[in-house]
């Protein structure tokens, strides 16, 4: 029908009265029984005449401004014909051939509008780029919700309060995260790669460490496990990758080196030191935490876990939990569902207010008489019947290692085990005491 048309809109019927013409020149004649005549509108005839159909014939006519008109003729019937109807025509028809073949090969409707150009890529690209694509499967989204009741209506509500990043630690569905990340979670979701999602539960977690383990029942053709490196070798200057979900933009990629080794900074949750730190400069945004950082095989080398900023987004400061402490934790989270680390049973005193006494070492303020250190005899700080503070014992060393802080105190404890009997020196009053104590592990740990 639109070719019809357009024929018919392009295309003169010899019926009809030719279109006027400026020149006198003399008209062209058909050897014909009921031929006629039409005058061509300008200029002088090119001797071509193309052969199209039976009994058809095309005979071009040239005007002064070089456009090429062309005379039909079939079964004695007359047509004028204009270059640019011609032009339309094979358009037309390209049109419609393109169609038929689109509807007709087996072609994928996406890709035969795309035109992909190849891309040269440096071998530093091409390793980055397959090393992101190699390890997305294995990075989950975490969405933290919590339960809150409306004040309007009362409905008790399930909304979510944060979000971050995880990573698949084996196929039987075990996700480890920051414990930070989950905290406070009435219910966890997590959403892989293929933007499935699931409902996940606690195994257990690590407050000091700040590490979680979850679990999940997704099928395991679609758990991919990371693959584990070790973070003892690391060198300064390394080239390291962080995969994450910052602000909510699911598997991001940012890249960086290793700034620094065997930093420390405190637990979020206990305030705990944790040791031998990962620094790097790879962007690390809220969001980021608990996600993978790898090395340049696109092997786990830590856990994202916190950022130094005053603003709160990346300042190029982000610190890493070495994967070496994070797989001894990781095993004992998902065999017993809980972390079995020894403790002296204290309650110790802020560092400041030992440093304002003019004494260096950890202030015990309360010994509990059914833990380790209250068992031993270590001596808490207390007041008189006058109300007046009596010091408790100062804790200067343990095992022969100084302990001026209660940093010291809790790197001397992670390489001691549980069970273990370890030699507490202490300041009490003026004079010092060796006390043996043995350790025992905390209680409630998960």
């Amino acid at each position: 029908m639109a070719a019809s048309s357009l024929l018919n809109s392009t295309f003169f019927h010899a019926s009809s009265p030719p279109p006027p013409s400026p020149y006198n020149r003399k008209p062209i004649s058909f050897p014909s029984s009921s031929s006629k005549s039409l005058f061509p509108p300008r200029s002088s005839l090119n001797p071509l005449i193309l052969s199209i159909h039976q009994n058809s014939l095309i005979t071009p006519n040239c005007s002064s401004n070089n456009n090429n008109n062309y005379l039909f003729a079939k079964q004695n019937r007359f047509f004028f014909f204009s270059s640019a109807a011609l032009d339309s025509l094979l358009l037309l028809c390209a049109s419609l051939a393109l169609s038929i073949s689109l509807f007709v090969g087996d072609v994928d409707s996406a890709s035969a509008f795309v035109v992909s150009t190849p891309r040269k890529l440096q071998t530093d690209e091409l390793a980055t780029v397959r090393l992101f694509q190699e390890n997305t499967p294995s990075v989950v989204y975490i969405t933290n919700l919590a339960v809150k009741q409306d004040a309007f209506t009362l409905d008790v509500l399930e909304v979510p309060q944060g979000s971050g990043s995880g990573f698949v630690w084996d196929k039987q569905g075990h996700v480890v995260t920051n414990y930070h990340v989950i905290r406070g979670a009435s219910d966890l979701r997590v959403t892989l790669a293929d933007q499935t999602t699931y409902d996940a539960r606690v195994v257990g977690f690590d407050q000091d460490k700040d590490v979680a383990v979850l679990r999940v029942d997704a099928p395991k053709d679609k758990l991919r496990p990371i693959p584990v490196g070790i973070s003892a070798d690391l060198l300064v200057g390394q080239k390291v990758f962080a995969i994450g979900n910052p602000f909510g933009l699911d598997h991001t990629l940012t890249t960086g080196v290793i700034s620094g080794l065997r930093r420390e900074i405190s637990s979020a949750a206990t305030g705990r030191p944790i040791q031998d730190v990962i620094q790097t400069d790879a962007a690390i945004n809220p969001g980021n935490s608990g996600g993978p950082l790898l090395d340049s095989s696109g092997s786990l080398i830590g856990i994202n876990t916190a950022i130094y900023s005053p603003s709160g987004a990346s300042s190029g400061v982000g610190f890493s939990i070495p994967v070496d402490t994070v797989g001894g934790i990781v095993d004992q989270l998902v065999r017993f569902g809980k972390v079995t680390r020894p403790i002296l049973g204290i309650k110790f005193a802020p560092d400041q207010s030992v440093e304002q006494l003019g004494v260096s070492g950890v202030l015990v303020l309360d010994a509990p008489a059914s833990g380790p250190a209250g068992k031993a005899g270590l001596q808490p700080t207390k007041r008189d019947a006058y109300g007046r503070l009596i010091l408790g014992d100062i804790i200067t060393s343990v095992n022969g290692k100084k302990v001026t802080n209660g940093s010291d105190l809790y790197r001397i404890l992670d390489q001691c085990k549980v069970g273990e009997k370890v030699t507490v020196e202490v300041l009490r009053g003026d004079h010092k005491e060796k006390i043996p104590v043995t350790l025992e592990p905390k209680a409630d740990e998960s």
